[in-house]
């Protein structure tokens, strides 16, 4: 035997002893602790095809998979606005609009996050002891039919609607309250149905015209706290937002103490030793836990996140001016933070970078340090300081800035909305350098690390291009997908909604952005809290024809 036919013959043993192996594919469990963004390294184990027959119509072949517990790197930053509705600010334009048109403006709104890379909206649903959900605890809002205790008409329900709109566009909704104002100098007369009018006892008026109820009141917080547990029971939420009006801003009762005289005094008559102060804040600390523990008993994975203002207090730290919460609005947001009774937080640092007293990095970086239970800090970034420009150019440093100083939880919370619909520039800036890819919402470990079951992928060929399409055993607990793809070495990603079930990606592509041939890819499942499935590699054959052509059916569901 020659030396080339013994090496012809090595060789085919060798091909044989391959194609003969049983060597199952084996997925690791996924790790409890949150998955590093970059690319892991695995073993890999290939499963190789089925030899081709020669046959006019070459039979498809079980794509090679390879064994990755960690996808490939996707971008996690929480990107979220804030939407409105007291005063019309935002939503709905003004009071009184029909359902259909209420609506309209609702998916304009949705649509427009989708479209500029967001993945979250903070969404205003009382924001004076009111509703703008049915609610059989408070009545129907004056800023959304112009009558307090109108429904829409014709009906329906409009936090419904929103969640499950938001939902089919990748969105998170997160119900934003104001605990404690009972009337907006905008919301109308006070009627019959307010609760200034069916419970008088529990508020007290201001000097600028609106109503707020005494914090101090076990009363007040029973009937808030239900009117949050009422939400978390009944609606699909993601989250469960307070902002920073806790008691109100000094200037609302025009410098005068708040009118809490007699509340105070009954507490020192049953031996209470606190200063009205620490009474105060002693009120608002006790709420704030009790609101986190009741939502974490009822659905852990619904977050509970506040927004206080900025600055904790002047001279914290030293270079920092300002009003002083803690004495005004007996807010000790340090503490909250400090004791892990929120699941995020966003201090409003509604200042610019270069703004010595008040500095946006400078006061982050106080905030970071509190963050002693390692929960989210997502600041409130204000958005408009007059005009596209100034507004791009701080609003996109203020970004990056957070990004590298919250490395392992980045994200933003803008205020609001409005901006970006008014400043055109602004808006397209933000989206062609900040949010030019796609991001999930960061993985929230302390409420659920359980990972969905990875999804069944399946590829097929459509003319010159790959449909790549997955079934899953329960697709009600994802709440997106991840379509990972690589060309010419490169990974890159699309995050779809939960009602996609299959994408189509071109064998060859030619643009700016990305180009060369499309050899592998996977889709992972993604929960509500942001956990990612196991990654199952898929190789694309260099030859299309070795897949199966892809059905009419399949190609729809795309």
């Amino acid at each position: 035997m020659t030396k080339k036919s013994l090496y012809i013959v090595l060789l085919l043993a060798l091909f044989s002893a391959a194609c003969s192996t049983t060597k199952p594919v084996v997925v690791k469990k996924r790790p409890a602790t949150p998955v590093a963004e970059k690319p892991v390294q695995e073993k890999e184990v290939v499963t190789p095809p089925k030899p081709v027959p020669a046959s006019p119509k070459p039979e498809a072949v079980v794509d090679p998979v390879k064994e990755i517990t960690a996808s490939p790197y996707v971008m996690r930053e929480f990107r979220a606005a804030w939407i409105a509705t007291v005063a019309n600010i935002n939503w709905p334009s003004k009071a009184g609009l029909s359902s259909e048109a209420q609506q309209k403006e609702a998916l304009q709104l949705l649509d427009f996050l989708q479209q500029h890379n967001y993945n979250a909206v903070i969404f205003q649903v009382r924001p004076q002891a009111d509703a703008l959900y049915k609610s059989n605890l408070e009545p129907w809002s004056y800023f959304l039919t112009g009558e307090p205790g109108k429904a829409p008409e014709p009906y329906y329900d409009p936090l419904e609607f929103w969640i499950k709109a938001a939902h089919d566009r990748g969105l998170e909704l997160h119900v934003w309250l104001n605990p404690y104002r009972a009337h907006h100098t905008t919301g109308g007369e006070v009627k019959p149905a307010s609760v200034v009018k069916q419970h008088p006892e529990l508020v007290v008026q201001l000097r600028n015209g609106m109503w707020w109820m005494d914090p101090s009141k076990e009363a007040v917080q029973d009937h808030t706290a239900a009117v949050v547990m009422d939400l978390v029971k009944r609606y699909n939420l993601d989250g469960v937002h307070f902002d920073d009006y806790f008691y109100p801003y000094a200037s609302y009762n025009k410098g005068a103490d708040f009118p809490d005289a007699a509340s105070y005094a009954a507490y020192t008559a049953k031996g209470g030793k606190l200063s009205k102060e620490d009474w105060r804040r002693e009120s608002v600390n006790r709420f704030v836990e009790r609101i986190y523990k009741e939502i974490k008993a009822e659905k852990p994975e619904v977050k509970f996140g506040i927004s206080p203002f900025g600055i904790y207090r002047p001279g914290h730290p030293q270079s920092i001016s300002g009003m002083d919460q803690y004495s005004e609005l007996y807010a000790d947001a340090k503490l909250w933070l400090n004791k892990g009774w929120i699941d995020y937080y966003s201090p409003q640092l509604y200042w610019k970078i270069s703004q010595t007293a008040q500095s946006f990095p400078v006061l982050l970086g106080w905030w970071e340090k509190e963050n002693l239970e390692n929960r989210h800090l997502w600041p409130g970034i204000n958005i408009d300081f007059g005009g596209d420009d100034p507004n791009l150019i701080e609003t996109v440093s203020q970004i990056m800035i957070t990004r590298g100083m919250l490395p392992e939880s980045k994200g933003s919370i803008h205020w609001s909305i409005g901006p970006l619909l008014k400043y055109p520039k602004l808006s397209a800036g933000i989206l062609d350098n900040a949010y030019r890819k796609q991001a999930l919402v960061p993985e929230s470990p302390w409420l659920n690390d359980v990972a969905p079951a990875a999804p069944q992928v399946s590829t097929f060929k459509n003319g010159e291009k790959v449909l790549v399409s997955w079934k899953h055993e329960d697709p009600k607990k994802v709440f997106q997908w991840v379509v990972y793809y690589k060309y010419n070495n490169k990974w890159n990603y699309k995050i779809l909604d939960h009602r996609q079930r299959s994408f189509t990606l071109p064998k060859y592509l030619a643009d700016k952005k990305e180009n060369g041939t499309l050899t592998n890819l996977g889709v992972t499942a993604v929960s509500r809290t942001g956990v990612q499935s196991n990654f199952l590699e898929k190789q694309i054959p260099a030859d299309l024809a070795l897949l199966e052509s892809a059905s009419e059916d399949q190609e729809t569901t795309n």
